[in-house]
């Protein structure tokens, strides 16, 4: 008998050759293999009379091929094979196409079924490639995501071999699975490869859907049990109230809610490791401003790292001027300083002379050294990489972690993202916050929305124009930024300062583009999606996006977060001529969250998970959406499993520790 962790080679039927094209499909064991799931299936098992057929209906008959079968050559090399079948109330005919292989397995006389959309012809109804299986198969058939190389049918065969030979023992342990109502490992397995009924299928699904999400929740509850060490700073005195009070604005109460978690997590005696999330524009910056400061006060060092040098700027041009009043000295800290300036910087931030440190990944070197560093923010945590937000924090001791984003994330799935970190959600806008114009229009008015650009340019403002691609693509027929830029420089805005940016410029190139459009000497910014990450240009107050149907609904509202920072009303306009009927949700609400619930439910989580770097590994069967249901049971029985035997020493535990052991090396990975 294998197990799971036995190499594919060695499995029947399995040479070095095959394995190779196993390995290239992500399958090295025998487990990866019972873990291969099918993308979905074909269902043989509900016939249905031919007579009784309607057209256009996908059906299953079953039927006796009583014509010879035909063989016709036509154009571009194509072979077409033809037959009729009876199953006694109707004919109908087969047409299958260039594969001489299945018509050779085929036979006059011979009941077959076949499964496939019915078309009306001249005299019969018709079906044109159908599947086609013998009588007396299995119902449901199982069709997995295949290669060239690696047919649906050959890695059917091989999982077919796999569960005969394997000894499969249970994840789960039998308390949880009584308790949830789960079939065994096996059953479940084998069902989900080989459903005996569409109710077993239902059942093996309900087990392994269950399993992932619950080892999930498990080891990142794990994960932040293992954080929650005892801190070198406790900071019982409050001195957030002072920094609140000598603001010449009113914190909104969803700021002063997060500064309260933020500084109860500081005064518990254990490390904070907190994520806060909001919507552009919501305040964060003060948010964090606030808590450098009581690290300060409190007698400790604090650092937040962005990523951009002109964001860098920004946020020490602002925190300098909160603090011109008080004796806390803020040091910037990046890349493009002159070496004098920057040896200066990290003279005082090791002495502690300089309590506060604003800069870019800078921070990270080597040769920068911290005299009590106790609290770490990385802003626009997503631009970061894990090891260098670990690598930031390593500058101190049992440090203070905060991470900031601006990307909602529906609420389901950041329980997934950020399982590790304690949430908080700034879901106010400060008041005064300019509401934003929203349209959406077909690219034959264009004309008439660079007029409405040129209206705003002439009034003093400035605007962005958004393009999907920084290179043309002809397939997609989308204009490229650089297209784009060279023909409306030289066209329509030739009287106007247009500038480009996008991702594929240097740093220095975009910092220097940036700081331009910042300082007004750039009227009009033709960019990609460079821009989600920007600075606060409250001056523009207009934003066009071209081929909008290209962006997801999260980052369209990402980007258009960019305008309407100032005292001037700002539109934002869609240009797009498909599925306008999805840019409706974006119309209709200023709700980051909201919006990211929609995108989610239209897109499915595979783009939210893919994009970010949140180091988890892929949901293979698991729907955080369509699963919502499992996903809050799976935390309460991981909990209270953790609660019961916090180390996993139980022996009904032992295979789950196994697992949660590997989630640990594919965390660690990332």
């Amino acid at each position: 008998m294998s197990n799971f962790n036995t190499d594919i080679r060695f499995l029947k039927g399995v040479g070095e050759k095959r394995a190779q094209h196993l390995y290239s499909l992500g399958i090295d064991t025998i487990g990866a293999l019972l873990r291969y799931f099918p993308r979905g299936y074909e269902d043989f098992s509900n016939v249905k009379q031919i007579f009784d057929c309607n057209v256009d209906e996908k059906v299953c008959v079953k039927a006796k091929i009583v014509t010879p079968i035909t063989e016709n050559k036509v154009r571009n090399n194509m072979t077409l094979y033809k037959f009729s079948v009876s199953d006694g109330t109707a004919q109908m005919q087969v047409t299958i196409f260039n594969n001489k292989y299945l018509a050779a397995r085929l036979h006059q006389g011979s009941e077959y079924l076949f499964l496939g959309k019915i078309q009306s012809g001249t005299f019969l109804p018709s079906m044109s490639s159908p599947e086609i299986r013998e009588v007396g198969g299995t119902g449901i058939v199982p069709i997995y995501p295949a290669s060239k190389n690696m047919t649906s049918a050959a890695i059917s065969k091989l999982v077919r071999t796999a569960l005969d030979g394997c000894e499969i023992e249970d994840v789960l342990p039998e308390s949880i699975r009584a308790q949830y109502k789960l079939c065994d490992l096996r059953t479940a397995i084998e069902n989900i490869h080989f459903p005996k009924s569409e109710e077993a299928l239902a059942r093996a699904k309900q087990h392994l859907v269950f399993e992932e999400l619950f080892i999930l929740r498990m080891g990142l509850m794990l994960l932040k049990n293992k954080r929650r060490v005892v801190s070198n700073y406790i900071f019982k005195r409050d001195y957030t109230i002072d920094y609140i009070n000598s603001l010449p604005f009113e914190m909104t109460a969803a700021q002063k809610r997060v500064i309260g978690e933020c500084v109860s997590d500081m005064a518990s005696g254990r490390v904070m490791n907190r994520l806060v999330q909001g919507d552009v524009g919501c305040g964060k910056t003060a948010v964090a401003a606030s808590l450098m400061y009581h690290t300060a006060k409190n007698g400790a060092q604090a650092a937040i790292m962005a990523p951009t040098e002109v964001l860098a700027e920004q946020h020490y041009k602002n925190l300098s001027e909160g603090l011109k009043d008080t004796d806390i000295k803020v040091v910037l800290l990046t890349g493009s300083l002159k070496k004098s300036e920057k040896q200066r910087a990290k003279d005082l931030l090791q002495s502690g002379e300089a309590a506060l440190a604003v800069g870019t990944h800078a921070l990270i070197s080597e040769d920068v050294s911290f005299k009590n560093l106790a609290l770490v923010i990385t802003d626009e945590q997503h631009r970061f990489g894990v090891t260098q937000r670990a690598n930031l924090a390593s500058k101190g001791a049992a440090t203070h972690t905060l991470v900031m984003s601006a990307t909602p994330i529906p609420r389901t799935l950041g329980l997934i993202i950020y399982g590790d970190l304690d949430i908080s959600i700034i879901d106010e806008y400060p008041r005064g916050r300019q509401q934003i114009e929203n349209y959406c229009v077909e690219s034959a008015l264009r004309p008439r929305v660079f007029g409405y650009i040129k209206k705003h340019l002439d009034e003093g403002r400035q605007g962005y124009i958004v393009c999907p691609m920084v290179e043309e693509n002809e397939q997609l027929e989308l204009k490229s930024a650089e297209e784009y830029y060279a023909e409306i420089k030289g066209g329509e805005f030739k009287n106007y300062s247009v500038g480009l940016l996008h991702g594929k410029m240097k740093p220095k190139e975009k910092d220097a583009v940036m700081r331009a459009f910042k300082d007004g000497e750039i009227q009009l910014l033709v960019c990609t999606t460079v821009i989600e990450v920007g600075i606060d240009v409250p001056n523009a107050a207009i934003m066009v996006i071209e081929n909008a149907e290209r962006f997801g609904l999260s980052q369209l509202h990402q980007l258009r977060g960019r305008i309407g920072r100032g005292q001037y009303k700002s539109t934002c306009i869609f240009i797009s001529d498909y599925k306008k009927e999805r840019l409706d949700v974006i119309k209709q609400t200023v709700d980051g969250f909201k919006i990211a619930d929609e995108d989610l439910k239209l897109r499915g989580p595979g783009d939210f998970l893919g994009s970010r770097q949140h180091g988890l590994p892929q949901l293979k069967i698991a729907d955080i959406y369509a699963d919502n249901d499992i996903l809050r049971l799976t935390g309460m029985a991981a909990a209270n499993v953790l609660e019961h035997d916090p180390k996993l020493k139980a022996d009904e535990n032992k295979n789950l520790r196994q697992e949660i052991i590997k989630l640990y090396k594919k965390l660690n990975e990332n």
